[in-house]
């Protein structure tokens, strides 16, 4: 059986819908395909109000995905405490933080020389 080649543009807008659906805050896209040895090409951040929230984005994140393309994460990290989970797409990796977690690590800062897009959500 082949897998069938998901393109990043598809898996972004099914993890955005995936967010929304739990109603996740704050998102940004960091385009990373123009930076030197990345390890991705698009980061998705978004965050959850507490622990509870972070997996239940995480969850709908995996259900959404695999429902509409058909795709797993190659890896996923953090689901335990949930402060931080990083699910992994390869292209694309997305990480889901609790607010004041992300305000203390700040990914957008380090990784300033990316194009960022905020998302903006309808509730």
């Amino acid at each position: 059986m082949t897998k069938i080649k998901v393109s990043s543009d598809q898996l972004i807008t099914e993890v955005i819908k995936g967010i929304e659906k739990v109603k996740g805050d704050n998102i940004s896209i960091l385009d990373l395909r123009d930076i030197e040895n990345t390890v991705c090409d698009y980061f998705i951040i978004c965050e959850g109000s507490s622990n509870t929230q972070v997996n239940a984005i995480a969850g709908s994140v995996q259900k959404t995905v695999s429902k509409a393309l058909k795709d797993k994460p190659w890896h996923i990290e953090g689901e335990a405490n949930a402060e931080w989970v990083l699910i992994d797409y390869v292209n694309v990796v997305v990480h889901i933080f609790q607010k004041q977690v992300r305000e203390f690590y700040d990914i957008e800062s380090l990784w300033g020389d990316a194009k960022i897009t905020s998302v903006q959500t309808t509730y």
